[in-house]
């Protein structure tokens, strides 16, 4: 082998005995062939098999099979992000003329995917109360073929009975899709109380260090595999093994940063509820929460994220008071080290329910610093607050 050779030509070496912990990072589109008859029958290897770079590499099966596992699913796909889950699970699965009923309270990219594109496809969208089974039960009907569910909702925190929203949508002959973002497989498992596609944003907490986007879609049924594969290649959907090896890293320490992140919101939400500024906190794990019972019965931990509804008039002077805030930031996402806030508008994400009070709630998500400089932060916004609605 010539000199030129040998440099694009990489030679085999024995990884035998080299076992480590952490989940190598295989980079690679092309897949060789060991001869013509493999490559001929490369379509045959089936879906754990590996034919191009696309479809997966042992570092995104890798993650795929833990998520797998932990959401007690048949199989997950792994996609750019979060919306991306949410919009892939459902392309598979809807044709013109078909229906797709969703949460009032759902993440509102989900309401304008289906409100602009769905409909440009000849897709109908509806909305429902998702804490009015009825409201479901008159709505769901025979071109029905998608319920979306996210618990809690969206900044709103309501808690959706998944049971019993499962009964309705499967005997009407739909799918029942649950956003898992917000609690985790590892505090709440739809696919386990009747959901059949669990979606998250890998983003936020499995990540847990706001530095890439990914999410995942998880099937509790084999006969979804192929659709939903199928669909990711011809729209071209891949991932980077590199994001993919991060995500399994940031895994490793989900638990403990979930625990230190509820018992910090625990922590400021008293802090909150003690101002007379504030009319009340949402946060499914509070025992005055209108979603609690559903919460103790379906889920086995809570998240670091919540909302603050101020009292009436109170709420102008929260975005300016913001810029006090010396340890906790400011921004759109959360579930990462650093604890965020972000003041989030309501109304004009709702078409079904209708929210009450000043349209504008805060949403904290508590990270893993030391819980005295969030207090102390809180306590500085507080007074700021104060300050400016007493001018």
């Amino acid at each position: 082998m010539r000199d030129l050779t040998q440099c694009v030509v990489t030679p085999k070496v024995n990884t035998t005995g080299f076992d480590t912990l952490g989940a190598a990072v295989h980079r690679g589109s092309t897949i060789v062939f060991e001869n013509a008859q493999a490559y001929a029958d490369r379509g045959k290897r089936g879906d754990d098999g590996y034919s191009y770079g696309l479809y997966g590499t042992p570092t995104t099966r890798t993650l795929e099979a833990k998520l797998t596992d932990l959401e007690n699913g048949a199989r997950t796909f792994v996609v750019p992000s979060g919306q991306a889950a949410n919009t892939l699970a459902m392309l598979p699965f809807l044709s013109s003329g078909d229906k797709v009923l969703i949460a009032d309270t759902a993440y509102p990219p989900v309401r304008d995917f289906a409100n602009r594109d769905l409909a440009r496809f000849g897709v109908t969208a509806d909305y429902y109360d998702p804490i009015d089974i009825a409201d479901l039960a008159r709505k769901i009907d025979g071109r029905t073929r998608i319920v979306f569910t996210e618990s809690p909702g969206s900044t709103t925190m309501e808690v959706q009975d998944l049971p019993a929203i499962a009964e309705i949508t499967h005997r009407h002959g739909a799918l029942l899709m649950c956003d898992n973002t917000w609690a985790t497989p590892l505090n709440y498992k739809p696919l386990s109380l009747g959901a059949d596609i669990s979606t998250q944003a890998l983003t936020k907490y499995i990540s847990g260090h706001s530095d890439l986007l990914l999410g995942s879609l998880t099937v509790h049924s084999t006969e979804l595999i192929e659709p939903i594969r199928a669909t990711l290649g011809r729209f071209g959907v891949g991932v980077s093994p590199d994001d993919a090896s991060l995500v399994l890293r940031g895994f490793e320490t989900l638990g403990v940063r979930m625990r230190h992140a509820e018992a910090g919101a625990m922590k400021l939400i008293q802090q909150f509820q003690e101002s007379h500024l504030v009319d009340r906190v949402l946060y499914p794990a509070l025992t005055t929460d209108p979603g609690h019972a559903i919460w103790k019965r379906d889920f086995s931990g809570a998240s670091g994220v919540f909302s603050v509804v101020f009292k009436p008039g109170i709420s102008i002077h929260v975005p300016p008071a913001l810029d006090i805030l010396k340890t906790i930031a400011i921004g759109a996402s959360w579930g990462g080290t650093r604890s965020i806030v972000a003041p989030m508008p309501v109304s004009s994400h709702r078409s079904v329910t209708k929210w009450k009070g000043d349209d504008l709630v805060l949403r904290v998500s508590v990270g893993l610093e030391d819980a005295e400089d969030l207090a102390d932060d809180v306590r500085a916004m507080l007074f700021d607050i104060r300050h400016r609605s007493l001018r």
